[in-house]
């Protein structure tokens, strides 16, 4: 069903297969020795491959959200009432276990002309559907979305659907876009829709900014980096709102904040007075790991890989001395002055080379 159709159509590789089974009911599957998860709507898993079966079931928009929904589960629900509640097109495909599809919508089609196409009006009554075609666009970066997808999701954010996200699906829809070859294209598809300036109004895609999350995707896969690259240009507080607001974790909120407040000293690294000052103010000395993610989201903002080199050589020299020594030798105060200055005149040996 579903994503691993299409998957295999576009011959990437499918992780898991989901199915699902017309004309049964809970009971059946029970007895055939299926063990239920859902609770929403019945979801089972198979008893040896532990794969999803979930019953063909229709929805009832009864609330606002993507929450206010009634399910019908029973045995008179065909596959194709099923599909047509799906998202996009490519996504309403199935095929039974003897490999017979079922594509009722024309989703192969939209797969080989590479559009992003919602199935029916049902689309509107699911709010998170919005970030979901955001998120694969960003995944299948040469697909377009469908010009009357686009209009349905305006007039969406204009019913103020989008107000009713809450934090933790609009940061899981986020996140997973980060991850994907092209996130810059997450917000793209954001701002066709008008929902950008609702959701993220301090966030501005730019052809420079593009390019450089862009780059920041092509340097690693860690999605901390490319959130860091994204919000590099914007304030503190802007940072800080941004997070709050959708209960990002800490771990990226920080990356996020030091290079923000720290780029310019990596572009300026190599006239940087007081190197070892600035190593302590972003807590160089003990949390190396986030330095080098700092080191590698300032490498794809800036396109300066010699700054990278040298920011490392004066943090591993400045490492070089034996804070032991000094301990021993030094009491008070004293200790973190002669630290300092040992640090320096080691940083000041590799500026001389």
């Amino acid at each position: 069903m579903g994503g691993a159709v299409r998957d295999e159509i576009m011959q990437r590789e499918v992780k898991e297969k989901d199915w699902v089974v017309v004309g049964a009911t809970p009971e059946e599957m029970l007895r055939l020795g299926f063990r239920q998860v859902g609770k929403d709507f019945p979801v089972f898993l198979h008893p040896e491959t532990h794969e999803e079966y979930a019953l063909a079931r229709t929805e009832r928009k009864i609330g606002r959200g993507y929450t206010g929904f009634e399910f019908n589960a029973a045995p008179t629900v065909t596959l194709t009432d099923d599909l047509i509640r799906r998202d996009l097109t490519i996504n309403a495909i199935a095929k039974n276990a003897s490999g017979k599809k079922f594509d009722p919508f024309h989703g192969e089609e939209d797969i080989q002309n590479k559009i992003l196409r919602h199935v029916s009006d049902a689309f509107v009554e699911d709010p998170v559907r919005i970030l979901r075609v955001a998120r694969f666009a960003a995944r299948f970066g040469d697909f377009t979305v469908a010009e009357e997808t686009i209009e349905l999701m305006k007039r969406m954010v204009h019913s103020g659907e989008v107000n009713a996200l809450v934090a933790e699906r609009v940061w899981k829809e986020w996140e997973r876009a980060l991850a994907e070859k092209n996130p810059e294209r997450f917000f793209e598809v954001l701002g066709q829709c008008e929902a950008l300036k609702i959701l993220f109004p301090a966030i501005k895609i730019s052809d420079k900014n593009t390019a450089a999350l862009q780059r920041s995707v092509k340097l690693t896969e860690d999605s901390q980096i490319h959130f860091a690259v994204l919000l590099h240009d914007l304030s503190e507080k802007e940072i800080i709102e941004l997070c709050e607001r959708y209960r990002v974790p800490s771990d990226y909120r920080d990356l996020a904040l030091l290079a923000a407040k720290h780029i310019n000293h990596y572009k300026n690294i190599y006239q940087q007075l007081s190197i070892v000052k600035l190593f302590r103010e972003m807590d160089a000395f003990r949390r190396e790991q986030r330095i080098q993610k700092f080191l590698l989201a300032c490498r794809a903002i800036t396109q300066d890989d010699k700054a990278a080199e040298i920011f490392r050589s004066y943090l591993a020299a400045a490492k070089s001395v034996d804070t032991q020594k000094i301990s021993s030798e030094f009491k008070g105060k004293e200790i973190a002055e002669q630290l300092d200055l040992a640090r320096e005149q080691e940083i000041e040996k590799i500026r001389r080379k």
